[in-house]
């Protein structure tokens, strides 16, 4: 009987406290931007970084995804941990792309004999790295031409483009796997001599249970999309 009062005595403080909670409800507004991190401000108006309209929070969702768990045991049909090809990283560890699991990713595919288009599309990933300078994002970069791109010249790769850090990893495969990832991205490749490729340019984004949530396409481009995206997901 005392804890059947107890128990209601709590059900009619929580009542009360969220009955009070949303009638005194207070707007929060934020920056899309996010100049000064997950700042918020108590009205609507402007940044006053960057000058941009700021956007109202939406505290329903937020409380949402607080409260909630997620379960990153199940997989989705539609992630790519559910692809089984094995792969070996510039520092000669074997991997499962799910292994990867449980961190937000940003992967492109390349070749380090490219003098083109690949030096750009690094150069773009490791200036979004440094924007978003969040060490849980793990940055993939997947050869295209597994016969050349061995363990020791991905880690050769790797010190040159100064990206000889724990978040980057440098991924050589078969040529089975390779074109099995490669159609998962959408990435379109192919041998057109015998150093060089043509290729698509694609950056993509994919959640903590690896499904594809955003991709971005070209060189040189403004990444503010795709680094908000990754924002949200982390």
């Amino acid at each position: 009987m005392k804890n059947i009062v107890s128990f209601c005595m709590l059900s009619v403080f929580v009542s009360i406290f969220f009955s009070c909670d949303k009638s005194n409800k207070v707007d929060s507004y934020y920056c899309p931007m996010y100049c000064q991190g997950d700042s918020v401000y108590p009205h609507a108006g402007t940044c006053p970084i960057c000058k941009m309209d700021l956007i109202l929070l939406d505290t329903t969702s937020v409380n949402a995804a607080e409260t909630s768990t997620v379960n990153y045991d199940s997989i989705s049909e539609l992630s790519i941990y559910n692809v089984t090809s094995k792969w070996i990283d510039q520092n000669k560890e074997a991997h499962i792309l799910e292994d990867f699991k449980g961190k937000v990713l940003i992967v492109t595919m390349i070749y380090t004999r490219c003098e083109a288009s690949c030096p750009r599309m690094v150069s773009d990933v490791r200036a979004i790295h440094d924007s978003l300078n969040n060490k849980s994002i793990r940055y993939i970069f997947v050869s295209m031409d597994p016969e050349k791109d061995t363990p020791e010249k991905l880690k050769e790769y790797a010190i040159e483009n100064k990206m000889n850090y724990p978040e980057y990893t440098f991924l050589q495969g078969n040529l089975d796997g390779v074109r099995e990832f490669s159609n998962i991205l959408n990435v379109k490749y192919k041998r057109t001599s015998e150093k060089d490729f043509s290729h698509s340019n694609l950056i993509s984004v994919f959640d903590k249970n690896g499904v594809l949530q955003f991709q971005q396409e070209g060189l040189g481009i403004d990444n503010t999309t795709l680094r908000m995206k990754v924002k949200q997901l982390l």
